[in-house]
């Protein structure tokens, strides 16, 4: 049995790699992706991304970003959430549901600004209470002793109600026809097809009743005047206005985490200048290798490192986590931060929308748009939701006009507008994006970043976690531990040749021993003929000898004795520490032992998640036997040793044979195959770019206990999204007969259109409403 391939809910967008011209699939590029000028870049490659940023007006040719890509910044793009495939550059309706469109991104200057689909609704409300009050009390006269209102006015009633109606429903309603008109032109009849029709009927009949009465047999009259239905036509519009208010502002609560975090930014920094002096300017204006200085109290304003100064630094509205980071020289920083009651001087280092806050909220942007897959059920009804509904309202005007009590009319037209006005797709639409809206924003507030919905969908049923050791387990940070001499070559010697050659490499154990040369004050020398074999050492020559670094096995298979290494190398590996074997000229000169930390909370994250019945595998490069010393401590009973990067993605894809629901956390480039072929893909924030590009989740903060996070959002997610799924198929399939008069042969009940209304208006909102509760989500238990 072969592993399915993972399904998205959406067609993936594709771009072109701007320097070498291959297509790339920009949601998850191989190479990563770089924003520039506004526009989003994919690559095929690390080495294509590296090119564009040494200089992008090279590959760019004064070309802009294609229609693939966002806005640039300053311009903001507005969508439908029910479909996000619709994408317009103002405010509008979707011409699939007919949906207010809302902004598809946003940026700091939009904070402020009001949504103008909100405020011509409330304008329009507005309006339509002064005309509306005055007809629902003509209407409720009826019930008055005497109906003298009805003596005084007369023939002159319907007159008076026409005149109060009309600019209810022509002016008022006037969008809802606009929008039907537009659901028949394009063939996607939606909620506003429904209602448009329903008042079109009740005020379109009454009309006719009022002007030419005479047409109308006498057996239609009551009391000598053809009943008109003025008063249900102008409060179904003032109660969909009212529901269309009351849905935008609660649409507007859901990216309420997005403006949070939009808000921790400030408007201005503090540069300082060559000659020393300090100018506040406004944020724009920073650029690369500004220095900066942040005073006790202030937010950070850009992403960077600290030049100057020591302080500690309250990151939990970025990582979740509540202590406050010690920073010194040296110490990343993040924009959005809070500082405490120190001050430092930072050198920029990313601004704009380059930094890790504005990568956040444009992930979590593009998560919200993305649909899971329980929304194809929902897809499929609304298919034939809306015909099936005209088809029951025509049903139902039918069988009253012929079956139903005097007077029959009368009773055919309240039933049938009522069916049409009951009925809510939109409730339906809305069950599952609303959901992933509140839910992806509130795992940006815990550190937690979805980036497609189906990964939130998926984590729930995780049952087996595979775990690359080094940085995902381990701080990713590695040092020397030993040097280990095995001829009369002096340690010293062994490290500087050994960092000497290791300088070309970019993997974290030749970081840690090019650093602890420079910590001995050892100088490097020059390289030639520098090779690399992935997962086994690299080899190259240093003042004309040559030298190979690597693993017992790379040197075994470049015919360097090792026979007598490997003792002292079994017994340091036993300790947990890595061993490295140095060659010279083809002989063994000496053994360098590098030890990576386990991360504080590894041990507790791990035990929690066995808790909760999660198989836990660890994959790892090194040796045997220094990965099941790590093993030991961390409690993890399944270990894949000596890996090398390409067999992570073979392990992974055997475990979803076995039908697993698999998730892999790594960190690292070579991770990324293996993240991306897992069900679900979770990538350490303080990893590299391209492991993140393949994630479906990424933990800011590269904590473990980010994994229980993101089970528990997904439960909560999945189980509200369940829930407004259930109502909304609840409602309709009781609303719709009981609007038909189901119950009127059994209990004598009668729905009037205007309750219709209001249940129609406000089944919507109840939806949004208990999806906003997942803003309360607690994530964090005892731990």
């Amino acid at each position: 049995m072969q592993p399915q391939q993972r399904q998205t809910g959406t067609t993936g967008r594709t771009g072109i790699d701007p320097v070498c011209g291959m297509a790339v699939e920009l949601d998850r590029p191989r190479g990563g992706k770089v924003v520039y000028q506004g526009g989003e870049f994919g690559f095929c490659s690390p080495g294509c991304k590296k090119k564009f940023e040494a200089d992008p007006g090279k590959y760019l040719g004064g070309k802009k970003a294609g229609p693939d890509f966002p806005a640039p910044a300053g311009r903001i793009e507005w969508t439908c959430p029910m479909h996000p495939e619709i994408v317009r550059s103002g405010p509008g309706s979707c011409p699939i549901c007919g949906m207010a469109l809302e902004p598809r991104t946003l940026q700091p200057g939009s904070l402020d600004e009001k949504n103008p689909e909100l405020v011509d609704m409330e304008r329009r409300f507005r309006g339509s209470l002064v005309f509306t009050l005055p007809v629902f009390l003509l209407g409720m006269s009826d019930f008055l002793p005497g109906m003298p209102v009805q003596h005084t006015l007369g023939r002159w009633l319907p007159w008076v109600e026409l005149a109060l109606a009309t600019p209810v429903v022509l002016w008022a309603g006037w969008p809802f026809f606009v929008r039907a008109w537009t659901s028949v032109v394009t063939r996607n009849l939606n909620m506003f097809t429904l209602i448009a029709l329903g008042t079109a009927v009740a005020y379109g009949f009454s009309v006719v009743a009022t002007v030419a009465p005479g047409i109308f047999p006498e057996t239609m009259r009551q009391q000598g005047i053809v009943p008109v239905y003025f008063e249900p036509a102008a409060l179904i519009v003032s109660l969909v206005l009212l529901g269309q208010v009351l849905e935008l502002r609660a649409r507007e609560r859901t990216s309420g985490a997005l403006r949070a975090l939009l808000g921790l930014v400030p408007k201005t920094a503090r540069r300082i200048e060559e000659d020393g002096s300090e100018e506040d300017i406004p944020l724009a204006h920073v650029r690369r290798e500004d220095r900066l200085r942040v005073r006790p109290g202030e937010k950070v304003p850009v992403d960077g490192v600290v030049v100057e100064g020591h302080s500690s630094i309250d990151e939990s509205m970025v990582t979740g986590e509540p202590i406050p980071v010690e920073k010194e020289p040296g110490s990343k920083v993040t924009a959005g931060t809070v500082n405490g009651t120190g001050g430092f001087v930072l050198r920029a280092e990313r601004v704009g929308e380059e930094t890790l806050l504005a990568q956040i909220v444009r992930m979590v942007g593009q998560a919200q748009r993305s649909r899971a897959p329980v929304q194809r059920l929902a897809d499929k009804v609304a298919v034939f939701f809306v015909p099936a509904v005209i088809a029951i309202a025509i049903v139902a005007f039918a069988a009253w006009w012929v079956a139903g009590p005097e007077p029959r009319l009368a009773h055919a037209i309240v039933n049938a507008v009522a069916v049409l006005i009951i009925a809510c797709p939109c409730a339906l639409g809305l069950a599952t994006p609303m959901s992933i809206m509140v839910a992806t924003g509130r795992g940006a507030q815990a550190g937690v970043l979805v980036r497609h919905a189906e990964a939130l969908e998926r984590m729930e049923k995780v049952d087996t976690l595979v775990l690359d050791k080094t940085g995902t387990l381990t701080e990713g940070k590695p040092r020397v531990v030993t040097v280990q001499p095995l001829t009369n070559i002096p340690a010293a010697e062994v490290i500087r040749l050994a960092a000497s050659l290791e300088r070309g490499s970019e993997h974290p154990l030749a970081h840690a021993i090019v650093e602890a040369a420079r910590e001995r004050g050892l100088s490097l020398a020059s390289v030639g003929d520098f090779s690399s074999t992935t997962g086994g050492g690299v080899a190259g020559h240093v003042e004309g000898r040559e030298i190979k670094v690597g693993s017992l096995r790379y040197l075994e298979s470049a015919g360097v004795p090792v026979e007598r290494a490997k003792e002292k190398g079994d017994q340091l590996c036993a300790e947990g520490q890595t061993v490295l074997f140095v060659a010279l000229d083809g002989a063994l000169a000496g053994l360098i032992a590098v030890a990576d930390p386990i991360k504080p909370s590894a041990a507790e994250a791990l035990r929690l998640l066995r808790e909760e019945g999660l198989r836990i595998v660890m994959v790892t490069g090194d040796g045997v036997t220094t990965a099941r010393a790590v093993a030991r401590r961390l409690g993890i009973d399944e270990v894949r040793a000596e890996v090398l990067p390409a067999q992570k993605n073979e392990i992974v894809a055997r475990l979803r044979e076995q039908d697993n629901v698999v998730a892999m956390a790594g960190d690292g480039i070579n991770d990324a195959p293996a993240l991306a072929a897992a069900d679900v893909g979770i990538a350490m924030g303080t990893g590299t770019d391209v492991a993140m590009e393949s994630a479906d989740i990424v933990l800011v903060k590269g904590d473990l206990r980010g994994i229980l996070r993101a089970r528990k959002l997904s439960r909560a997610a999945m189980r509200n999204i369940r829930q407004n799924l259930f109502w909304a198929f609840a409602y309709n399939v009781l609303g719709v007969p009981i609007a038909a008069g189901a119950l009127h042969p059994v209990f004598g009940l009668l729905l009037s259109p205007m309750i219709a209304s209001a249940a129609m208006s406000f089944s919507s909102v109840s939806v949004i409403a208990n999806a906003l509760r997942l803003s309360r989500t607690t994530l964090d238990g005892q731990y």
